[in-house]
Parts: C-alpha cells; sequence; structure tokens
C-alpha cells in the first residue's frame, strides 16, 4: 500500500482528539493532531502519539495463547489457532458451570474495553449468555458513586451534569486533575486550553485538593483540604447558601422536589462545625460559597478524588444539590446534560406519565460479605474473597476483558493469590500482565488499526453533541480475529451452543432484538415500522458497525431510515473529521427518568447517609496535634491505565512512581529526598522514592495508581525496566463507601518510616 494520511479518533482516554495518522502499509509514520477534527481542533496529549508505539509493540500479542499445566509446577505457554483457544476454553468452562453452577464462573471487565466499540456492545451479550450474577469491573474502583448519586437524582446512570465549560463563569473543581486527565465522567478534548481560556475572558476557577496539582497550580484559587473530607466542605457551602437565601433554582423550580429536606439536612453542617474537619477555614468556605451563588454563570464538578472516599457517593450526591440550589443546573454556562447521537437510557420519549423506572440497587447480595449489587455489578473489593471462600457457589473460573485487576484494584496482593487459585481463567487481552499470566487462554483482541471506533460512552458524558467514527484501517493479520467475534464465540460456549457453533448467526439475533425493540418503543423514528425491511436496509454491515448504525439512524440525529438528512453510519463515513451537532441545550424535563418524572434532591438512600457524615463531626480535628499520614493517588498526563507503561515514549525520563512527602513530615519522620521510604497499611507494605514537595498538605503523602510491575511471568519489558510500586497493596478492600460499593482509594491511614 502506498504511504497516506488516515483520521481517526484516541482511544486512550475520555477526551476524544483526533488524530492524523500517517501510514507506510501498516506502519504508523507519524502521528499528529487533526486540526480539522470538529472537536478538538488539533489537539492532543502525549498519550495520543504513543498509538505508534503500541502498534510497533513486540509484547504485544498476536496470536491465542493457552498454557500447559504441569503437575510439577512447571507450566508453559504456548501459541495456539483459534479453534484450538476456543476448544480448550470450552474443555475448561463447561464442566464447571454443569458441576457447579453459572455463579461459579465470574466476570471482570477493565477500563479500556469501556475504549472500544465492540466491548461497549458485546461484553453485555458474553456476560447475559453466561448468566452469572458474579459479575465485576473498573467501575467499583473509580466512578460508581457518582453514577448512583446520577440515577438517583436524574434517573439513569449516565445523567451526568456536565460543566459547561465554554460558557461559564465560575467553576469549583474539587478531586479532579484535568491538566493531567483531560477530564473524566466529562469529555472535553484540551481541557487545559478551556480552563486558560475561561481566566482569560474574566471568569474564575478554584481548585480543591489535597494536592498542588498543575490544575491547582493554573488556578485563581487553590484550597489544600484533608483527603475524604469533601462531602463535609461541600456541606458547608450548602449550608451557607440555605442560611443566607442565596438558594435560586431558575428555570428547572418547577421539577425539582426534595428542596425542603435537604434545607433541614444542612443545619448540622456550618462552617464552624466542618472547618476543623475539612481543614479550610470557615471564612473561606463562607466566601467561596457566596461567590459560587453570585456567579452569572457558575458549574461545580468533583472527580476521582471525591469517588473514592468512605463519603464518596455522599460527596457525588452535594455538588449536584449545590447546581440545583444556585440555579446552575440545565443552563448554560452551568452544568448540562449531552444528547448522544447513539441515543442513551435518557434520550427518546419518557413515560406517558412523565416519569420513568428509575434505578434500583441491591436486587442480590454478594454470598460471602452479602455486599449489594450496584446496576448489576459486585464491588470489585469482594473478588478475593469470592474465589477464596470454600462454598457450593465459590468462584472457580474468572473470564478478564481487557483489565488488569491484580494491579488496579483493592488489596491486590491478595487478588492476586486468589487468581493463582482459580480452576480456569479466560483473559481477553493484549498482554501477559501482572492478571493474564493466571489465565489458561489469553485471546488477544486485533491491531487498533483493524478495528473501527466510536466513543459510545463518552458522547454521553460530552461537553458538545458529535459524532464522528473512525474506520478500520488495515486488514486483520491471519492471526488476528475481530474483537467482536471472540466476543460472540465466548458467549456461544457459555450459552452451551459450543465452541464451533456460528457467530454470525448469534449476531444476526442480536440485532433482530434490537431492531425489534427500536420498532416498539414509543416516540421512536422507527415505530411501528417492519422489522424486516430495517434488517435488510442494514445490511452488508455486519459486527458493531451494524448494531451502530442502527443506533445513529434511530436516534435523536437519526435519519430514520429515510434517506434523509439525518445522521446514519454512512453519514459519518463521508465526513472522516466528524459531525458537530451542536454545543448542549436543556433538557429538562424531557431526560429525566426519575419515577416521579422530578429532580430528586434528597432520594432516600442519601437522607439515610447523610446520619454517618453526621456522626463523623462528633471527632473533630486538632489544629495542634501532630497529624496522622494518609494516603492519596495521583494520576500524571502520561499514564493511564498499568499497561501504558509498556510504551517507552510514555514512561521515559524522570521516576515518577514516587511518594510525595511534604517537608515537614519528611523532617519530623527522618526521610530524605531520594532515599527510600516504607509505607504500612493494615494489609500491605511498599518501599519507594521519596520525593519531598510542599504541592503534598501536611499529613498526607501520595503515590501514583497503576504501577507495580516485575511479577514473575509476566512479558512487560519497558514496564519491568521501570517497575514502580503497586499502591493498592496498601488498599484494604474491607471499609466500602456503603452507597455504592466504590472502594476507598484515598484517605487510607498509612505509617511511613524511613527504609
Amino acid at each position: 500500500m502506498p504511504t497516506r494520511i488516515e483520521y481517526r479518533t484516541c482511544p486512550f482516554c475520555e477526551a476524544t482528539c483526533g488524530l492524523e495518522l500517517h501510514l507506510d502499509g501498516r506502519e504508523i509514520t507519524l502521528v499528529r493532531g487533526d486540526r480539522d477534527d470538529v472537536f478538538s481542533h488539533g489537539f492532543i496529549c502525549p498519550k495520543g502519539t504513543a498509538i505508534r508505539a503500541l502498534e510497533a509493540d513486540p509484547d504485544r500479542l498476536r496470536a491465542p495463547l493457552v498454557r500447559r499445566r504441569s503437575t510439577d509446577g512447571d507450566d508453559h505457554w504456548e501459541a495456539v489457532e483459534w479453534d484450538e483457544a476456543f476448544a480448550v476454553i470450552e474443555a475448561g468452562i463447561t464442566p464447571i458451570i454443569e458441576r457447579h453452577g453459572r455463579d461459579a464462573v465470574a466476570v471482570y471487565a477493565g477500563n479500556p474495553s469501556v475504549h472500544g466499540l465492540a466491548g461497549l456492545i458485546y461484553n453485555r451479550v458474553l456476560m447475559q449468555a453466561l448468566g452469572s450474577t458474579n459479575l465485576f469491573s473498573a467501575s467499583s474502583v473509580d466512578q460508581v458513586p457518582k453514577q448512583v448519586s446520577a440515577g438517583l437524582m436524574f434517573g439513569t446512570s449516565l445523567s451526568i451534569p456536565l460543566p459547561d465549560i465554554d460558557r461559564t463563569d465560575y467553576l469549583l473543581i474539587l478531586g479532579a486533575n484535568p491538566f493531567a486527565s483531560n477530564g473524566s465522567l466529562w469529555t472535553a478534548p484540551d481541557l487545559p486550553g478551556r480552563l486558560r481560556a475561561l481566566r482569560a475572558r474574566g471568569g474564575k476557577f478554584v481548585v480543591v485538593d489535597p494536592r498542588r496539582t498543575k490544575t491547582a497550580d493554573e488556578a485563581d484559587e487553590h484550597l489544600f483540604i484533608r483527603p475524604a473530607t469533601d462531602a463535609h466542605f461541600l456541606f458547608g457551602l450548602v449550608q451557607v447558601i440555605v442560611s443566607e437565601n442565596l438558594v435560586t433554582l431558575g428555570d428547572v423550580s418547577e421539577h425539582v422536589a426534595g428542596v425542603d429536606e435537604v434545607v433541614a439536612l444542612a443545619r448540622d453542617f456550618a462552617p464552624e462545625i466542618v472547618s476543623p474537619i475539612c481543614g479550610i477555614d470557615a471564612d473561606t468556605i463562607r466566601r467561596t460559597a457566596r461567590e459560587l451563588a453570585a456567579a452569572p454563570r457558575a458549574a461545580v464538578y468533583g472527580r476521582i478524588g471525591t469517588c473514592t472516599q468512605e463519603f464518596g457517593t455522599l460527596a457525588s450526591w452535594l455538588v449536584d444539590v449545590l447546581n440545583v440550589l444556585t440555579g446552575n443546573l440545565d443552563r448554560e454556562g452551568g452544568v448540562m446534560f449531552a444528547n448522544p447521537a447513539a441515543g442513551s437510557s435518557n434520550t427518546g420519549s419518557a413515560t406517558a406519565s412523565g416519569g420513568g423506572r428509575g434505578v434500583r440497587f441491591g436486587r442480590r447480595h454478594s454470598r460471602v460479605r452479602g455486599l449489594p449489587e450496584t446496576y448489576g455489578e459486585y464491588p470489585v473489593a469482594c473478588l478475593a474473597e469470592e474465589i477464596e471462600t470454600p462454598g457450593d457457589a465459590r468462584v472457580r473460573a474468572l473470564i478478564t476483558i481487557a483489565g488488569n485487576p491484580a494491579v488496579s484494584t483493592p488489596d491486590s496482593a491478595r487478588l492476586a493469590l486468589a487468581l493463582e487459585s482459580l480452576d480456569f481463567m479466560v483473559s481477553i487481552d493484549i498482554y501477559k500482565n501482572e492478571t493474564t499470566r493466571w489465565a489458561d487462554v489469553i485471546l488477544p483482541a486485533p491491531s487498533l488499526l483493524a478495528r473501527g471506533h466510536y466513543d459510545l460512552a463518552f458522547y454521553q458524558l460530552s461537553i458538545r453533541n458529535i459524532a464522528n467514527y473512525s474506520p478500520p484501517l488495515v486488514e486483520l493479520e491471519p492471526q488476528e480475529m475481530h474483537e467482536w467475534e471472540i466476543m460472540l464465540r465466548l458467549a456461544n460456549i457459555f450459552a452451551g451452543q459450543g465452541a464451533a457453533a456460528d457467530p454470525y448467526a448469534l449476531d444476526d439475533f442480536v440485532v433482530s432484538g434490537l431492531v425489534e425493540k427500536a420498532v416498539r418503543r414509543s416516540g421512536s423514528n422507527v415505530e411501528g415500522r417492519d422489522p424486516a425491511e430495517l434488517h435488510a436496509a442494514l445490511a452488508p454491515r455486519r459486527g458493531p458497525e451494524r448494531i451502530l448504525d442502527l443506533m445513529l439512524r434511530t436516534g435523536p440525529y437519526g435519519d430514520g431510515f429515510t434517506g434523509g438528512e439525518g445522521l446514519s453510519l454512512a453519514m459519518l463515513e463521508t465526513n472522516p473529521h466528524g459531525v458537530d451537532l451542536g454545543p448542549l441545550q436543556p433538557r429538562i424535563p424531557e431526560m429525566l427518568r426519575t419515577v416521579s418524572g422530578k429532580i430528586e434532591l434528597a432520594p432516600a438512600p442519601m437522607v439515610g447517609d447523610v446520619e454517618r457524615l453526621r456522626a463523623s463531626l462528633a471527632g473533630g480535628t486538632d489544629p495542634q496535634a501532630p497529624p496522622g499520614i494518609v494516603l492519596v493517588g495521583r494520576r500524571d498526563l502520561r499514564s493511564n491505565n498499568s499497561w501504558m507503561h509498556n510504551l517507552e515514549v510514555l514512561v521515559k525520563g524522570k521516576e515518577r512512581c514516587t511518594l510525595h512527602v511534604h517537608p515537614h513530615d519528611a523532617a519530623r519522620l527522618g526521610l530524605v529526598d531520594g532515599a527510600a521510604a516504607r509505607v504500612s497499611s493494615r494489609v500491605g507494605a511498599v518501599d519507594a522514592p521519596v520525593e519531598v514537595t510542599d504541592s503534598v498538605m501536611p499529613g498526607v503523602v501520595s503515590l501514583p495508581h497503576g504501577w507495580g510491575h516485575g511479577a514473575d511471568g509476566v512479558d512487560l519489558t519497558v514496564a519491568e525496566k521501570r517497575p514502580g510500586v503497586n499502591s493498592n497493596v496498601l488498599t484494604d478492600g474491607t471499609p466500602l463507601d456503603p452507597l455504592s460499593g466504590n472502594a476507598i482509594l484515598n484517605g487510607i491511614p498509612v505509617e511511613v518510616s524511613a527504609v
């Protein structure tokens, strides 16, 4: 093939930046930002350029691997053909299901699966075919508190209000570092540029964080806060707004229920009461509340730091309580809701009563600890115990999909031991990493260039309504298989159809069901149409592209299979830089899916959990006492997940897996910059090089997430040279946020000493 230029959306984080790829045959020779991309306008971060290194990585798996077990423990790996790999899986999984039931097989879906079209569509097919209740994902490590609060307030898990950053005058950020993360549950390319533009037009943004991050450095104001006290601080802001009669609901006033309950709850959280706990003085809390209420257009945004703590769901809820009480919900320059082109659970017609189904949790509970499910999943913090604990329903087999839970989940050393004890394990992954080294079969997804790409999830969280499809740029190599076909073949095995069953027949069955649902949905643009006609119109597409075409054509901007000017996949194929569908527009009440059809400002679970927060006020904090040490995480611009550490372009340079320690604590504890320190918690200990810095507040130390490489049996050549330490060795899997089951990764009590 001649040298050519192609365009593609970056699949590495939530920003969805456009890439311009220069290809010589299958080889990427140059990566730069797509200046004509309708959303990112040429912006990319260092992760985007790493697609070249990933495609060329010699450690990336390109054919299935089977682990041949030996009675003397001298196992070895063998590359096999696909049919043999699926035959091994059928022989290993089927007897477990027959003898012990479907719950004896668990599934864990990792973060990268959300960045792929096939994973988002076909994970559900695989899980439904398996029929197990033991479902886990990375969501309960970092984001489910926000999904729980959104579901209870607005009716669906992804009805998450998004700061309208390009039109706001005041932005309050808690527990987030967009200069490193490019936004999270907030899709916005070049957030650094957008934040600078906010200041340039006379606006203000304030960062609340126990670390002085790059974002905090660029802010108008940075407030140090004690880890895990965001809910206290936020309730202090609410109390000021309520007590000083600053409440204004704006255009959504007739759609809000529960204001009086929130007013009553806020009485106990006056700034003078919460100040000793959160470490922010009462006058600053009052001033911040008044600035927020007085700003012409304002938004409050909280992210991973507010989610990964003991009051994570309360903090997530209070963020949007403030947005409602200041009149900034569902208005330009406040926080708004996306209207994604491929549709979502809050698009289309609501019920005739004006309400919806709402959300329900706790429909079943985990076997060992009795933890409730959330959105169909159990907390990943209980996966190890479900494998270890004897009993009829013990997890004996595991399917992992694009994840590395042995590094990224709580009490990870314990989980690694549990994985070793499984009877059988299958992994869909491109690496033999700290998790997949325990698998019996590893099934590699194909090259990114051989897959189509569309950000189904992230366009539901986008600050503009955008549609951009990237077609496959190369054919599959002879030893590669489409990711969607891998999942359908596994689904056939789990459903009892056998490894040789036709995956295309299952795909036809899935599409037929989706078409039937579309024509039966009240208010759909294809309501009452002949399903056979629509099914035929989707041909000759196969796999995720066929389903994406259906979703686009029946979505809010779709052509409805009329051949008109509305969206279709064919239209996106002729627009390689994407289609801009415009800025966010007010969507209340049509997007509400609560049973009442109202914004539920005081959902019963939240109100009930406030008592736990109120009880924490009794302890207070003596500002004169030597601080106990607590651990928080941190992100880096060049690191999003553990697999990125095998790309030299992203890990070269200065050591980044260091322990940040405040100078006062370093002197008190006898720690020396560059020397090693031992960090110990209830469940484990690690040794890490010390980096003395005043970017963390006294009493706080920080380790980055996702490191800890170099284990036996791992084939990550670059990562093993810079292994770092795994902060999740220190994370206790026992305490969880009770409303969501989310792991507590921030504010972990630790002891620190010189090695």
